[in-house]
């Protein structure tokens, strides 16, 4: 049963975290997760982000993993039995099974304009009960950065689900990153970081 590590500021000892990204060539499946494990690394956990490699093109389905941990990590496979699983690309939904492998105490988080109902019934229709949450990636990045950059708002929203790191503490390495990678571009920075904290808000946790 997947536990948060960290719940209301207090550490909370888990075994291990598991999640699977979907999405497409070019959407930043891969380069989200590589992103959480380096935050996550950053606030003192064993990490593992990694693409599955396949015959990979522009806006051909991907796959991409995270391990998160308080102990060392000694398994290097593929995950199929995912605590958490994120969709970067709702249309996804209907060509791959993302529920696959699923924790009944799980979670799906779907980048989606749809609203959490709309999703939730039609990931119901393929005998998903577990819990869902939405996050407009795009209305959210075009809000905080003039452009679709899905990949701060999904970093985001699964921090704030799966409460592996205390929000105060992602947002002040997340800032860091950025003023490190557009050091030439402060308004970058700005819009991040807005992107960020929009998506912590709109995420609903139950």
């Amino acid at each position: 049963m997947a536990k948060y590590i960290y719940e209301k500021g207090v550490e909370k000892m888990k075994d291990l975290v598991e999640i699977r990204w979907h999405g497409r060539g070019g959407q930043g499946a891969k380069t989200a997760a590589l992103l959480l494990a380096d935050v996550a690394f950053n606030n003192g956990l064993y990490v593992q982000g990694f693409p599955e490699y396949g015959p990979e093109r522009m806006g051909a389905p991907i796959t991409a993993y995270n391990r998160l941990s308080r102990n060392e990590i000694r398994v290097h496979s593929n995950i199929y039995e995912p605590d958490y699983v994120v969709v970067v690309d709702e249309g996804l939904i209907e060509s791959v099974d993302v529920t696959a492998g699923i924790h009944s105490d799980g979670a799906i988080i779907v980048n989606t304009g749809r609203g959490r109902e709309a999703i939730a019934a039609e990931l119901e229709k393929k005998g998903y009960e577990g819990r869902v949450y939405a996050v407009d990636a795009r209305r959210i990045s075009m809000e905080a950065l003039g452009k679709y950059f899905p990949n701060s708002p999904l970093l985001a929203a699964v921090v704030k689900v799966t409460g592996v790191m205390p929000e105060e503490a992602f947002l002040e390495d997340m800032k860091k990153s950025y003023q490190h990678k557009f050091a030439s571009k402060p308004g970058m920075i700005a819009g991040n970081i807005r992107a960020l904290e929009l998506a912590l808000k709109e995420v609903g946790v139950e």
